[in-house]
């Protein structure tokens, strides 16, 4: 099995709250909902807090960058205007065959 379907490209997607971290653990629960939806689906493969807490990361793939905003729009933090994004789109040129979290 491979991580990034053919016809796709990997994506780093950088949140960074502009809400109270309370408003944001308000929407926690949602928001890993939301997370947990596109892991299904196989859009998500990576998500985490940053450290210090300012916001979080996830890495996606999909077809293009449109496909991505459309999920993206679904998230709470973005709803309730907690949270903004900046995407890196890349191509990978290698992946671990094996890993912690791969095998």
């Amino acid at each position: 099995m491979t991580v990034v379907p053919d016809g796709c490209n990997m994506f780093v997607v950088d949140l960074h709250y502009v809400g109270s971290l309370d408003r944001v653990d308000a929407a926690m629960s949602e928001h890993v909902e939301f997370l947990k939806k596109n892991y299904a689906s196989g859009v998500f493969i990576a998500s985490g807090r940053k450290v210090p807490r300012t916001g979080g990361i996830i890495i996606a793939v999909a077809q293009d960058r449109a496909a991505l905003d459309s999920v993206l729009c679904q998230d709470p933090f973005q709803q309730l205007g907690l949270a903004q994004y900046s995407i890196t789109e890349f191509i990978p040129s290698m992946l671990a065959r094996r890993g912690y979290f791969f095998s």
